[in-house]
């Protein structure tokens, strides 16, 4: 029995979900081989040889993959995976894995898992659905199990201490299905969102965004990432990448600092799992409470600036 994982990558680094979905192959058992598709990607090759627990590393290099879509990349992991033996093929559920894995299950005639949080044998997962609210055991009977990881769900694998070989493997030819014509990054002093260790998260309860420069305030002093309920991102205050949620990007930090967000089960499901949840709100019945490790009622507006000012 063996796994691969399909890197995501930028070329020179690993996406930090990436550390976990070895660590939920590593539950599956057996060994584990990392894809590294992608056009001088030799620094994020050794990267994934590092990792503990990690077997080989399969490097597969070309000019087409410098912008890599989702056609091209499912194209080698189909060859590969057609050829290697394997038993299972995992991603995070990034917006890369998000991306490229279903086009992978289809050309394997294969269903899809997604988004496993809990790893109960080689053929049995746990994933949420309806928004969490409900966990889903799924027993998969496929030769091949094609499944994508929530980062969440697992700890992080040791980045280093790991010293797996890499080989060298052909790239499947350009498809020329699509191509990338540009793209923007969006740039921050603060953390990650979905890898800080403290989100400072608004809601439609801000009014604007102008004040949203009150939790940027917070947010510095506790370097933290900073979020926001997909109300607070429909109504403009922040752009999409802020979301947190069902349809946003989905968190566990250690601190989760909810201002002004009601708690709706989409917001709820891309945040439940934060270690230490404080709830900030006027409205004493608003459904975050529920779920709050520590809830404060009050105005935002005179709460948020005593405590900034509070933490020196």
């Amino acid at each position: 029995m063996t796994t691969l994982i399909i890197a995501d990558h930028n070329h020179a680094s690993l996406q930090a979900a990436m550390f976990n979905t070895v660590t939920a192959a590593q539950k599956i058992g057996g060994d584990i081989h990392v894809l590294v598709a992608g056009s001088n990607a030799q620094e994020a090759a050794q990267a994934a040889s590092r990792i503990a627990g990690v077997a080989k590393v399969l490097h597969a290099d070309a000019p087409h993959l410098a912008k890599p879509t989702a056609e091209n990349v499912s194209a080698t992991v189909v060859a590969i995976a057609k050829g290697g033996g394997y038993s299972h093929i995992l991603a995070p559920a990034t917006g890369f894995g998000k991306n490229v894995m279903p086009r992978v299950a289809a050309l394997l005639d294969v269903a899809q898992i997604s988004e496993i949080t809990v790893v109960e044998g080689a053929d049995t997962f746990v994933r949420p659905i309806y928004a969490g609210s409900v966990l889903a055991t799924v027993r998969s009977s496929d030769a091949i199990k094609v499944i994508t990881v929530r980062a969440t769900g697992f700890d992080a694998a040791a980045a280093s201490g790991g010293s797996a070989a890499i080989e060298s493997v052909p790239a499947a030819p350009d498809t020329g299905m699509s191509k990338v014509t540009g793209q923007e990054l969006s740039k921050s002093e603060r953390p990650e969102l979905t890898s800080a260790r403290v989100v400072v998260s608004g809601g439609r309860g801000l009014g604007s965004a102008e004040n949203f420069k009150l939790l940027e305030a917070l947010a510095a002093k506790l370097n933290a990432a900073l979020g926001a309920s997909r109300a607070a991102v429909d109504a403009g205050y922040v752009p999409n990448d802020y979301q947190v949620g069902q349809t946003g990007k989905i968190v566990a930090p250690d601190l989760y600092v909810a201002v002004g967000i009601s708690g709706a089960i989409q917001h709820l499901a891309g945040m439940k799992d934060s270690k230490v949840i404080v709830a900030i709100n006027k409205d004493p019945e608003a459904p975050i409470f529920q779920i709050a490790d520590y809830g404060l009622v009050g105005d935002l507006f005179q709460i948020i600036p005593d405590l900034t000012a509070a933490l020196g």
